[in-house]
């Protein structure tokens, strides 16, 4: 595009589309604040001024293979489209590929899982884990569990029930009190924490006795399931201490609620496996897929499903009222089969596998500079907290006005790296490449990242 063509086009999303997540109104009259990205190749994406970035957030943690492969997702989009273009998964209707698709995931899933719930994307992924938790509960004559447990800072859907599981207040709030009755206990991010609990085995003790004690107040008999992410996004790339997962599941086993495995963001390669909790030793009753799933060419969300909730489920009679009219569109399905294809043939856990130790010294060669308290993550998925000007670590209005508001974001875009910086509660830098990237390309985030903090420390 020419430049006057880029401003015309920036000019008219901001007079009619509304983003998702974004101020609208601060963009400008003419949306010269709006990043309109036009093309992708590789790891790379241009905006309209013709501009190139590194795709550091892999678009939403979607775009693991990046964007050189369209030529191999169209000519599998346009067979099915030639054969079936819709057809739905309702009132005992299905089709061959989300079929196919169903059995493939069964053959990667965690141990036990055998059913997919396909939905279009994330959150209807988790709301749909919610509504077969209570249809499971029902069934086996507990309509009482009717509470959640989720974790602190966690993220897990913007519909008005995804929300429940979220405690962030800025969320929450316009939308009155939550659908879902909720108590929220620690997530897993030891920093600023007491130095014991450097120590596995201690902290894993004192976060599964903190979530013994609070099933205990509500009422074992009341709780319908735990939803956590196997590296938590929000609050920065937490990763669990040993021992946690299976804590988890003993814990769900003793007092018979389900457990989920919330993976929008960590299947399908971002950790180096197909499932994030595969590094943990995670054994959920169901998980919660996205994102990774199409590689970004289609939207596609699934509820995977363990036995131990099938075989109540699915009694004969029990009818699961509960459906979207685009699940496992036969176009996205066809589209998730083709990534799945891709990622073996090419060998993409490898790459991740091979490459994750050089970013994680990458990474954490960053705590040496001043504005960074602690770098946090495992695989493709890493996140700085940064620390401020004021005695306690915080940030001072005017530095994170300044900083965190202005400097950090410009500068990574200047230098060309789309990374996600975090203005809230706390501080973040974080980046999700694409699962193609290289050696080379991991140092050049990593020292671009290194580069704006050091400037931002400078700044202090």
């Amino acid at each position: 595009m020419t430049t006057a063509a880029a401003q015309l086009t920036a000019a008219t999303a901001q007079r009619h589309l509304l983003l998702h997540m974004t101020a609208n109104g601060s963009l400008g009259d003419e949306g010269q604040d709006l990043l309109v990205v036009q093309r992708g190749e590789g790891p790379y994406v241009d905006d309209t001024d013709g501009r190139r970035y590194i795709d550091g957030l892999s678009g939403l943690y979607c775009c693991q293979l990046g964007y050189s492969y369209g030529p191999e997702f169209a000519e599998a989009a346009e067979r099915q489209l030639r054969e079936l273009c819709y057809s739905p998964l309702w009132t005992g209707s299905a089709h061959p590929t989300a079929i196919e698709l169903a059995e493939r995931l069964s053959r990667i899933a965690p141990v036990d899982i055998e059913h997919t719930f396909f939905s279009s994307g994330g959150a209807e992924a988790v709301e749909t884990a919610w509504k077969i938790a209570r249809q499971y509960h029902a069934l086996r004559g507990e309509p009482g569990r009717v509470k959640a447990f989720a974790r602190l800072s966690a993220y897990h859907g913007l519909t008005i029930g995804t929300l429940s599981f979220t405690d962030d207040p800025g969320l929450t709030q316009p939308y009155g009190p939550p659908v879902i009755d909720t108590r929220f206990v620690s997530n897993t991010n030891r920093f600023g924490l007491a130095p014991e609990f450097a120590d596995d085995e201690v902290y894993t003790g004192w976060l599964l006795a903190e979530l013994e004690a609070a099933i205990l107040a509500e009422g074992p008999e009341t709780v319908a399931m735990l939803i956590a992410e196997p590296v938590q996004n929000r609050g920065g790339c937490i990763t669990p201490p040993k021992g946690y997962w299976q804590g988890l599941r003993a814990l769900a086993d003793r007092y018979g609620f389900l457990l989920v495995a919330d993976e929008v963001i960590t299947a399908f390669g971002r950790v180096g496996e197909w499932f994030g909790g595969d590094l943990y030793g995670a054994r959920p009753d169901m998980v919660t897929v996205a994102k990774g799933i199409t590689a970004g060419y289609a939207p596609l969300g699934a509820t995977l499903v363990g036995a131990k909730v099938t075989e109540v489920i699915n009694r004969p009679g029990a009818v699961l009222n509960h459906g979207y009219t685009f699940a496992g569109h036969p176009l996205s399905a066809a589209i998730a089969l083709r990534n799945l294809e891709i990622m073996e043939r090419d060998r993409i856990l490898d790459n991740v596998r091979g490459l994750q130790g050089d970013l994680a010294a990458r990474m954490a060669a960053l705590k040496d500079l001043p504005i960074v308290g602690d770098v946090r993550g495992t695989g493709f998925f890493y996140s700085c907290e940064l620390v401020g000007d004021l005695d306690d670590g915080a940030f001072s209005a005017k530095a994170r006005t300044e900083l965190i508001g202005d400097l950090i974001p410009r500068r990574l875009r200047e230098a060309g790296l789309l990374a996600r910086v975090y203005n809230r509660s706390a501080p973040l830098v974080q980046i999700a490449p694409p699962l193609i990237s290289d050696r080379a390309l991991l140092d050049r985030i990593a020292a671009i990242i290194a580069g704006t903090l050091a400037e931002a420390s400078s700044r202090i």
